[in-house]
Protein backbone atom coordinates (compact mmCIF):
# COMPACT_ATOMS: atom_id res chain seq x y z
CA UNK A 1 0.00 0.00 0.00
CA UNK A 2 1.29 3.60 -0.92
CA UNK A 3 1.13 5.86 1.85
CA UNK A 4 -0.61 9.44 1.16
CA UNK A 5 1.65 12.01 1.62
CA UNK A 6 0.23 15.41 1.69
CA UNK A 7 1.84 18.29 -0.27
CA UNK A 8 4.41 19.96 2.38
CA UNK A 9 5.82 16.30 2.07
CA UNK A 10 9.69 15.94 1.32
CA UNK A 11 10.67 12.78 -0.38
CA UNK A 12 13.19 10.89 0.88
CA UNK A 13 15.68 11.51 -2.39
CA UNK A 14 15.62 15.44 -1.28
CA UNK A 15 16.27 14.33 2.20
CA UNK A 16 19.08 12.34 0.79
CA UNK A 17 20.64 15.03 -1.13
CA UNK A 18 20.13 17.70 2.23
CA UNK A 19 21.77 15.49 4.53
CA UNK A 20 24.75 14.82 1.81
CA UNK A 21 24.82 19.22 0.90
CA UNK A 22 24.99 20.10 5.04
CA UNK A 23 27.74 17.34 5.32
CA UNK A 24 29.84 18.49 2.01
CA UNK A 25 29.76 22.03 3.86
CA UNK A 26 29.88 21.10 7.23
CA UNK A 27 32.52 22.76 9.14
CA UNK A 28 34.82 21.37 11.83
CA UNK A 29 33.35 21.31 15.41
CA UNK A 30 29.82 21.50 13.65
CA UNK A 31 27.71 19.02 16.11
CA UNK A 32 25.10 16.75 14.30
CA UNK A 33 22.09 18.72 15.37
CA UNK A 34 23.32 21.96 13.73
CA UNK A 35 23.84 19.77 10.77
CA UNK A 36 20.16 18.51 10.67
CA UNK A 37 19.25 21.58 11.13
CA UNK A 38 20.82 22.87 8.08
CA UNK A 39 20.05 19.71 6.19
CA UNK A 40 16.25 20.92 7.11
CA UNK A 41 16.90 24.05 5.71
CA UNK A 42 18.38 23.33 2.35
CA UNK A 43 15.32 20.48 2.27
CA UNK A 44 12.87 23.14 2.92
CA UNK A 45 14.87 25.06 -0.34
CA UNK A 46 14.66 22.33 -2.75
CA UNK A 47 11.50 21.60 -2.31
CA UNK A 48 10.52 25.24 -2.27
CA UNK A 49 12.77 25.88 -5.85
CA UNK A 50 10.89 22.39 -7.24
CA UNK A 51 7.62 24.03 -6.20
CA UNK A 52 8.20 27.08 -8.70
CA UNK A 53 9.99 25.11 -11.40
CA UNK A 54 6.02 22.77 -11.63
CA UNK A 55 4.66 26.27 -11.33
CA UNK A 56 6.42 27.59 -14.17
CA UNK A 57 6.18 24.25 -16.16
CA UNK A 58 2.68 24.87 -15.78
CA UNK A 59 2.46 28.24 -17.06
CA UNK A 60 4.36 27.68 -19.94
CA UNK A 61 2.01 25.36 -20.60
CA UNK A 62 -0.93 26.75 -20.56
CA UNK A 63 0.71 29.17 -22.62
CA UNK A 64 2.04 26.82 -25.19
CA UNK A 65 -1.51 25.46 -25.11
CA UNK A 66 -3.39 29.16 -25.23
CA UNK A 67 -0.69 29.60 -28.79
CA UNK A 68 -1.81 26.16 -30.31
CA UNK A 69 -5.32 27.32 -30.14
CA UNK A 70 -5.23 31.04 -31.11
CA UNK A 71 -3.27 29.51 -34.36
CA UNK A 72 -6.19 27.03 -34.96
CA UNK A 73 -8.81 29.18 -34.98
CA UNK A 74 -7.03 31.55 -36.98
CA UNK A 75 -6.34 29.24 -39.32
CA UNK A 76 -10.18 27.82 -39.08
CA UNK A 77 -11.02 31.61 -39.78
CA UNK A 78 -8.44 31.70 -42.87
CA UNK A 79 -10.01 28.83 -43.99
CA UNK A 80 -13.66 30.40 -43.81
CA UNK A 81 -13.17 33.50 -45.65
CA UNK A 82 -11.37 31.63 -48.02
CA UNK A 83 -14.35 30.16 -49.00
CA UNK A 84 -16.90 32.83 -49.16
CA UNK A 85 -14.15 35.00 -51.42
CA UNK A 86 -13.76 32.25 -54.14
CA UNK A 87 -16.32 33.28 -56.69
CA UNK A 88 -18.52 30.19 -58.34
CA UNK A 89 -17.82 30.94 -61.89
CA UNK A 90 -14.90 32.87 -63.49
CA UNK A 91 -16.66 34.54 -66.27
CA UNK A 92 -19.74 37.09 -66.02
CA UNK A 93 -22.17 34.43 -67.36
CA UNK A 94 -22.92 30.90 -66.64
CA UNK A 95 -22.96 27.93 -68.92
CA UNK A 96 -26.48 27.58 -68.89
CA UNK A 97 -26.77 31.59 -69.00
CA UNK A 98 -24.47 31.30 -72.19
CA UNK A 99 -26.72 28.08 -73.41
CA UNK A 100 -30.29 30.23 -73.58
CA UNK A 101 -28.35 32.79 -75.37
CA UNK A 102 -26.88 30.77 -77.86
CA UNK A 103 -30.18 29.42 -78.26
CA UNK A 104 -32.44 32.76 -78.67
CA UNK A 105 -29.59 33.79 -81.12
CA UNK A 106 -30.63 30.40 -83.17
CA UNK A 107 -34.62 30.58 -83.19
CA UNK A 108 -33.97 34.38 -84.62
CA UNK A 109 -32.25 33.29 -87.34
CA UNK A 110 -34.85 30.84 -87.86
CA UNK A 111 -37.73 32.89 -87.77
CA UNK A 112 -35.81 36.02 -89.73
CA UNK A 113 -35.22 33.18 -92.47
CA UNK A 114 -38.61 32.23 -92.37
CA UNK A 115 -39.88 35.54 -92.84
CA UNK A 116 -37.55 36.69 -95.72
CA UNK A 117 -38.11 33.48 -97.79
Amino acid sequence: MKKDRSANAISDETKQQAMAVAKANQKPGQTKEQTKLIATGIEKGIAEYKKQQKAKARTRDKQRKAQIKAKQNQQAAELESAEFEQPIYTSQFTPLAKALAVLLVVSWGVIAALLAS
